[in-house]
């Protein structure tokens, strides 16, 4: 039996724009079909929450430059392995939140942004000042924030009465929510303003500078106090979280604060002991000795070479030997280890005869 998977819209259709679309097209679009699609506005409705997520990755993608020549050239198959984490969608869910309804005393704080900042191993090591750009809610510059044109007034709210709240009656039980025509506010503009739909909000794309610690790790992260979304005139701001994730190295294997990393050596080094260059995650090269008879991956310890970890100390570098067997000798190299073989009495396999010897052998019917 052959499951069919379902086919993902066109990321362009989804937010009702055309292919040629500027950024501010895409980020209006995508501010409409928050505030028409999002859950807090659809409460209990399983398929507007669906298209809530399918707008919010198809922002995440034509938002960003370098997806959106990927996408356009490849369609979705070309975003697989793909990181879609230029903010997570929890936090573009709540970025709305807040703002269709729901009663509380005095004005409402800003809800918190979070965005994900991803850094190779090298700016871990000595941390880096980075420019993050990521979605944020503003206050309308057209209507600054009144959700209404300069002509608008006022208006009670006809399904609620005024009262700003229904109650829908099921059984014995009753509930009582916002109202669903003037989310919950027992009023609205007679005129509202087109750019923001009369919420007096909209979403812009914020770009701020934060300077990541040293010795961050994966899935750690910090907050900057009053970078997130704006909240109800006359509160606060929220906060921004901002979360690491380090990729992974080509030559260092990260364990906390220490490093790993291999030495390739020859069987002659290891058994007599040599000197070789270490690369440390700053660029630098360190000498570092390595012991007679070192065994195949055997571990050496390099103190204070690896990442900070915190009130000025580091972790360690790690060495694993590697012992390198030649796959091919010359003559006089298969000579001395045949002599060395015989001096310890191994067991090693015969000697190779050339393709002369063999032709000799053969007519002199020795085998």
């Amino acid at each position: 039996m052959t499951v069919k998977m379902a086919q993902k819209r066109d990321y362009y259709e989804v937010l009702g724009v055309n292919r040629d679309a500027s950024l501010e097209d895409i980020k209006r679009a995508f501010n409409k079909f928050a505030l028409k699609y999002h859950p807090d506005r659809n409460p209990g409705d399983g398929e507007a929450a669906e298209r809530f997520k399918e707008g919010a990755e198809a922002y995440e993608v034509l938002r960003d430059a370098d997806k959106r020549k990927r996408y356009d050239r490849y369609g979705h198959a070309g975003m697989e392995g793909v990181p879609m984490q230029g903010f997570d969608l929890q936090s573009i869910f709540d970025m709305f939140g807040g703002i269709f309804g729901g009663h509380q005393s005095g004005p409402r704080q800003g809800r918190d942004a979070r965005v994900v900042v991803e850094l190779e191993l090298e700016e871990v090591a000595r941390g880096v000042t980075r420019e993050i750009q990521f979605p944020r809610i503003e206050y309308c510059r057209k209507c600054n924030g009144t959700g209404a044109t300069e002509k608008s007034k006022r208006r009670t709210c006809q399904t609620c009465g005024g009262r700003g709240a229904v109650v829908q009656r099921g059984g014995i039980f009753s509930f009582r929510s916002d109202c669903p025509t003037c989310q919950g506010e027992g009023s609205f503009h007679s005129d509202p303003c087109k750019e923001c739909e009369g919420q007096g909000l909209v979403m812009e794309e914020a770009t701020i500078k934060v300077e990541v610690p040293a010795g961050i790790d994966t899935n750690q992260g910090f907050i900057l106090r009053g970078q997130g979304h704006v909240g109800e005139r006359g509160a606060p701001r929220g906060d921004l979280q901002v979360i690491a994730k380090v990729r992974e190295h080509g030559l260092f294997v990260r364990r906390g604060a220490d490093l790993l990393c291999q030495a390739v050596i020859s069987f002659p080094q290891a058994a007599l002991g040599c000197d070789v260059e270490i690369p440390t995650i700053e660029g630098k090269r360190i000498t570092q000795t390595v012991p007679r008879g070192v065994q195949n991956d055997e571990v050496l310890k390099v103190p204070g070479q690896g990442l900070p970890a915190g009130r000025g100390r580091r972790g360690d570098l790690y060495v694993q030997v590697v012992v390198e067997t030649p796959r091919s000798l010359t003559k006089r190299q298969e000579e001395l280890l045949r002599e060395l073989a015989h001096l310890e009495d191994a067991n090693v396999s015969p000697k190779r005869k050339s393709w002369l010897e063999k032709v000799k052998s053969f007519f002199s019917g020795e085998k």
